[in-house]
């Protein structure tokens, strides 16, 4: 359960992945040079993967959401918001 301007954001988030469909996958670099451009970068993150687990972080940068997965914990800049989440979808 999310509270306050966190739970908002993720919900946010969420409903416009919904509404956009459009999802661009990056490398674990890429997806770190765009957080670097972000004052302020909120991000959610959820564990997941079938046979091993692969740890999913998703952000939104100038109106695109960028995702990315690892096998070992991303270590995210400073003053990164982190939610954490459940799981995250991303449509095929």
């Amino acid at each position: 359960m999310y509270t306050g301007g966190a739970g908002a954001a993720a919900v946010v988030i969420a409903n416009a992945i919904k509404s956009s469909g459009a999802i661009i996958v990056l490398e674990v670099r890429d997806f770190m040079s765009i957080l670097a451009k972000t004052k302020d970068p909120l991000v959610v993150t959820a564990e997941g993967g079938l046979f091993k687990k692969k740890n999913r972080y998703i952000t939104s940068y100038k109106g695109l959401f960028f995702y990315t997965q690892a096998e070992d914990v991303i270590k995210l800049p400073l003053g990164t918001e982190l939610i954490k989440a459940k799981s995250i979808s991303i449509p095929d």
